[in-house]
């Protein structure tokens, strides 16, 4: 791992690089989507089934998971483990509870009455990675918004494993969650199933949740006809520390985002030489002992960097041109620099707060804005899964009160039509 010393002017140009580390090339992953997509949307359940034959090699009738299935799965799901997964639903749905917005309405003037109207998606279909794994924080991450909001279906899609079950924790996470209904189809045409339905499976009006580059791209493709939440890119963090931070606690917060995949991005900004090296030292010795080798060896030397800076100023000047997806604040004052970070998916204050505690437990979402688009949006929550209409009402007498200003505008604007709505009621 690289360390470098760095100034304000340096910093356009490693976050440019940054950006840009995403080497997939998606023209051929397009062509393949649109096939796929396009098969499913024209061909039904018979598209949907040939698609897990040809790509997951799983020769199904019936690709909804039964009652029966998710019964079973909780015998093979240890005790402790669903007081686990219970103790962290219930923290993730007491955050989001808290994002809940209400509808309004306000009496302004003499004959007028405003509002807004806020009201759940009907029906959201979740995405969840799958196959040799199970990743059940994202199943509750996904789920849990949803069911706050008050969303009446959510359907999750989950690639089937070789002998044609669905990964028993995955089971297990959704029906804890609430999920309506639990679908053996992954990749592009388990997105193709959500957002166009099939003669078994009722369409979505939103898709959310990670997956693979089939599974982003069939998302960008499908948007417009359903809501998506975001594309994801590949997982960060940026690590600011100062000479009060431990260098095993860094190197060992490094090494956890970097085991994501090879194209992660695991970042140490620091204002000390010697912290620096013995972070350095530590992601060496620390990356020795854990599983995920060649993965590990990529992320860090491909994408991971130490920069040292000359002040916390600098090194937040460094985090608002990044934006990045995960931010670790291990410095002495960390809630007085919090209100100098504009632009991060979700900040991490101090020394004992590592990521993982967000990824999986404290309860607000890890389905966070990566590669920049921080700077525009925010983590999955419950505004996500509602929608808002504005409300307007006018007596009679409020209408005349502004109806020739409304005229004007209309013939301004060259639409008669417009005009005369408004004077045809006062003809008389």
């Amino acid at each position: 791992m690289e360390i470098n010393r760095i100034q304000t002017n340096d910093i356009p140009q490693i976050i440019k690089n940054r950006k840009s580390r995403d080497a997939i090339q998606y023209d051929g992953i397009d062509d393949r989507v649109k096939t796929i997509v396009q098969a499913i949307r024209q061909d039904g359940d018979k598209a949907v089934k040939h698609y897990i034959h040809q790509l997951d090699g799983v020769h199904l009738t019936n690709y909804i998971v039964t009652q029966a299935e998710i019964a079973e799965a909780y015998h093979s799901v240890s005790e402790d483990m669903i007081e686990v997964l219970n103790e962290a639903n219930a923290n993730i749905k007491n955050y989001h509870a808290k994002q809940k917005e209400t509808s309004w309405y306000s009496a302004d003037a003499q004959g007028v009455w405003l509002g807004q109207q806020v009201t759940p998606i009907e029906r959201v279909g979740v995405y969840v990675p799958g196959g040799k794994a199970a990743y059940p924080s994202t199943v509750l991450m996904n789920i849990m918004p949803a069911v706050v909001a008050g969303v009446s279906d959510i359907i999750v899609t989950t690639p089937v494993q070789a002998d044609g079950t669905i990964n028993p924790m995955t089971l297990v996470a959704a029906d804890l969650a609430g999920a309506s209904q639990i679908l053996k189809v992954g990749g592009a045409h388990g997105v193709a199933t959500l957002a166009y339905g099939t003669e078994t499976v009722q369409a979505v009006d939103k898709i959310v949740g990670p997956g693979n580059a089939y599974v982003a791209r069939a998302k960008k493709y499908v948007f417009g006809d359903v809501g998506i939440d975001m594309i994801a890119g590949p997982s960060e963090v940026c690590v600011i520390a100062d000479e009060t931070a431990e260098p095993a606690y860094v190197a060992a917060d490094l090494i956890a985002q970097a085991e994501h995949d090879e194209l992660a991005s695991a970042v140490a900004v620091t204002t000390s030489e010697s912290i620096a090296s013995a972070i350095q030292l530590e992601v060496e010795a620390q990356m020795k002992q854990r599983d995920r080798q060649a993965i590990l060896q990529e992320s860090i030397q491909q994408q991971g960097g130490i920069y040292v800076v000359s002040d916390l100023e600098t090194a937040m000047k460094f985090v608002n041109a990044w934006a990045p997806e995960h931010l670790e604040l291990q410095i002495a004052e960390p809630f007085e620099w919090l209100p100098h970070v504009k632009h991060a998916g979700a900040i991490f204050l101090g020394h004992y707060t590592p990521e993982p505690l967000g990824d999986y437990f404290a309860g607000p979402n890890h389905t966070l804005p990566t590669n920049g688009t921080a700077k525009f949006s925010s983590p999955l929550g419950v505004y996500d899964f509602m929608k808002k209409s504005s409300v307007i009402y006018y007596t009679e007498n409020a209408l005349n009160q502004v109806r020739h200003q409304v005229e004007r505008f209309a013939d301004e604007e060259g639409l008669d039509g417009h005009r005369e709505s408004v004077r045809i009621r006062f003809n008389d």
